[in-house]
């Protein structure tokens, strides 16, 4: 996980991540929309095909920086490494990335920034967040709330039965919910990068930011 350093002047508050993940896609964040392609670095270009972002209402400014780094990103910007920096290149704009450390997985609050079927990706209607303790996984899916146990093997994570209220939801967070608890159940893959948990199971995946 890179996050921008210096560059283009961004909406006060933001910052662009970037995540390049195991399977050979690009996750790009500016603060609001996540933005996602497979990846090809070859000849010294960041290549990204199939460009697809997900379609959280945004304010206009937030709205507007969404639409140029799709677009930056989408132009093929030319890359370099600089020392521990990742340099992107293109018109009328250069970003500067530094890797990011990692928060610890116990202790921090993780929010769900969106949720993967296949090549799908949505982004949540609520905010929901995950958080891990010692041996309870504690959830707030943006309606109902409760834990779990859990247990962490290397890439692999293993939930017990969720426990959650059972307040009735409106349908977009029931949905949500829906999706969330057929992640965080049994047995899933699991990877942390930098700032981001990807949380994946029966080719559906989800991904969490430190809060």
């Amino acid at each position: 996980m890179y996050t921008s350093e210096s560059g283009r002047d961004l909406v006060t508050g933001t910052t662009v991540r970037l995540d390049f993940t195991d399977d050979g896609r690009l996750v790009a964040n500016a603060g609001c929309n996540t933005i996602s392609g497979a990846v090809d670095t070859a000849d010294g270009a960041l290549a990204v095909a199939d460009l697809t972002t997900t379609e959280m209402g945004c304010a206009g400014p937030l709205h507007s920086q969404d639409e140029w780094l799709a677009a930056f990103l989408g132009g093929s910007p030319a890359w370099r490494v600089d020392g521990e920096r990742l340099v992107l290149s293109g018109e009328g704009a250069e970003l500067v990335f530094g890797r990011e450390k990692t928060p610890p997985l116990q202790g921090t609050v993780w929010v769900v920034d969106s949720i993967r079927e296949g090549d799908m990706v949505s982004s949540v209607t609520e905010r929901a967040t995950v958080e891990f303790g010692a041996d309870t996984v504690t959830v707030d899916t943006g309606c109902n709330s409760g834990s779990a146990g859990y247990q962490v093997s290397g890439g692999t994570i293993v939930f017990e039965q969720l426990v959650l209220t059972k307040m009735a939801c409106p349908p977009g967070p029931a949905a949500q919910e829906q999706d969330l608890v057929a992640v965080l159940d049994g047995e899933a893959e699991l990877a942390v990068d930098g700032t981001t948990i990807t949380i994946n199971k029966n080719g559906k995946g989800v991904w969490l930011k430190a809060g």
